[in-house]
């Protein structure tokens, strides 16, 4: 099984919804996964990935599914530099800091331990344990048994906060250290492939990642959202 996960296009933050050059780097981004043989398509309820999945789902002719859990992360907590940014604290940790990602505890860091954006990444962490269960990998540690024999694609539509969580946990890498070390620009192509052997364990492989050559001149480079997300922590 592979899993295509598409960040959105380039939004409208405050409007929720893409930008004229959002429009056609989703529009170039459907080309682009035409190729890939989707079966699935999943997107995150924020507006900018809904758009960005239905320029795809119209081309491949599929429906989408709504995760509500996908949303983008909201981040931040009492004391907490640069509003709890993870992106800007995640670069400090590494640069100012040498932090210790193989020894350390980064959930006990003072600029994560009472990050609401930690509580994102666990909520995130089993709900999409619970896509994958239904997909036929039942998610055991750091690795996965495989509990189908059915080859297949499916796509994920949704955003640098959600995403980097979910790669964190797939991929049993620390949330902060995938912030810093794995950026990817609007609709980049990452594709993980789950090997499809019934009855043993498996572990994701890295296919592609930031794959942008489809946005290629439509594209400033990476960017992060620099504001929290304004909600709730989904219940």
């Amino acid at each position: 099984m592979r899993i295509i996960f598409v960040r959105h296009g380039e939004p409208d933050y405050e409007k929720d919804c893409l930008t004229e050059t959002g429009k056609k780097q989703a529009a170039a981004a459907a080309v682009r996964l035409e190729r890939e043989g989707i079966t699935e398509i999943y997107s995150s309820p924020n507006g900018r990935a809904a758009q960005t999945a239905g320029f795809t789902a119209e081309r491949l002719g599929l429906p989408v599914e709504t995760l509500d859990y996908m949303h983008e992360i909201s981040w931040g907590g009492p004391g907490i530099p640069e509003e709890g940014h993870p992106w800007t604290l995640s670069d400090w940790m590494i640069t100012r800091e040498d932090f210790d990602f193989y020894h350390a505890d980064w959930r006990q860091h003072p600029w994560f331990r009472d990050n609401v954006a930690v509580q994102y990444q666990n909520r995130l962490a089993a709900e999409f344990d619970a896509l994958l269960l239904r997909q036929g990998y039942r998610h055991e540690g750091t690795r996965y048994l495989c509990e189908t024999d059915r080859q297949k694609t499916i796509a994920v539509f949704s955003h640098g906060g959600s995403g980097a969580c979910v790669l964190a946990h797939l991929l049993a890498l620390p949330f902060p250290y995938v912030c810093t070390v794995m950026p990817y620009d609007f609709t980049s192509v990452i594709i993980l492939e789950f090997p499809v052997c019934k009855g043993e364990y498996v572990h994701p492989r890295i296919e592609l990642f930031n794959d942008c050559a489809h946005i290629r001149g439509l594209s400033d480079g990476i960017k992060f959202q620099k504001d929290s997300e304004p909600g709730e922590l989904p219940g």
